[in-house]
């Protein structure tokens, strides 16, 4: 089903973004948990498990048993859920504090025929938080209700001063969902580049066309080196950008000599 839905849509639903801010301020601070991905993220990257799997080994892990509320999932948070006409997998208060970034990466399990589709619903952002979907940023705002197809790539950077918190929702296919995304497309934003791959590129046009620098950064061939010299070299040219904007492009690049190989 996924391969006919677009990489985002933001869904007529709208939240009432001061109850939601409300109901999150009032949760104990012990009831946030560590993300279990831990490979994937620096910083505070911790949520809070509403629905989970009752065979999950981890907080916030997926599962393959039934799916549960938690005793943090009260009235408040059933009657949200609710708002979501269709099959509820789990359903998450994912937070990334100051200063916290989510590296590039596929959740292929979404992608799959018969696959989860995800929707995020903006309780705490502002426009210092980057969420990147295939190299791009997707402008969603509190309140909202967005599909994001995250079997692409993604990534997320709080370059703010307070926490960005979502609620996360993983929803079965069903008529109803797919109409509320049909609905949502014409009056979805554009998504905007990234800041940080657009001084990438800047700065990659800047090197390709200096030969000593070009020859400078392909002496080093172990990739945290080769990240290092980048960063260094990028501070002295005055181009700004961070590691993961690097990395981010590297993975780019086998992508599109993958695709190219198997044409």
């Amino acid at each position: 089903m996924t391969s006919t839905l677009p990489p985002y849509a933001r869904l007529p639903l709208r939240f009432d973004t001061d109850a939601l801010h409300t109901a999150v301020i009032t949760l104990p601070e012990d009831a946030w948990q560590p993300h279990f991905n831990t490979g994937y993220y620096d910083g505070d990257w911790s949520g809070v498990a509403l629905r989970a799997f009752d065979d999950a080994l981890l907080p916030l892990a997926p599962g393959s048993g039934e799916v549960r509320n938690t005793r943090y999932c009260d009235a408040f948070w059933n009657a949200q859920l609710a708002r979501l006409e269709t099959g509820l997998r789990s359903a998450r208060l994912l937070r990334l504090g100051p200063g916290g970034c989510i590296r590039e990466h596929c959740d292929y399990d979404l992608g799959r025929p018969d696959g989860d589709l995800r929707v995020h619903i903006p309780i705490v952002t502002d426009a210092q938080v980057d969420f990147l979907l295939d190299g791009r940023r997707v402008p969603m705002q509190v309140g909202e209700c967005w599909f994001l197809d995250l079997s692409r790539p993604h990534r997320v950077e709080n370059h703010g001063g307070r926490a960005r918190i979502h609620l996360v929702v993983d929803c079965r296919p069903s008529p109803w969902l797919a109409a509320q995304i049909a609905a949502g497309i014409p009056d979805t934003p554009t998504s905007q580049p990234s800041r940080g791959n657009e001084a990438f590129t800047a700065f990659r046009t800047h090197v390709h066309a200096d030969p000593v620098l070009e020859a400078m950064l392909a002496d080093h061939h172990d990739t945290e080196t080769f990240l290092h010299a980048v960063l260094a070299l990028a501070t002295e040219t005055g181009h700004r950008f961070g590691r993961e904007d690097v990395r981010a492009a590297m993975a780019q690049g086998r992508r599109d000599w993958i695709e190219q190989w198997l044409v």
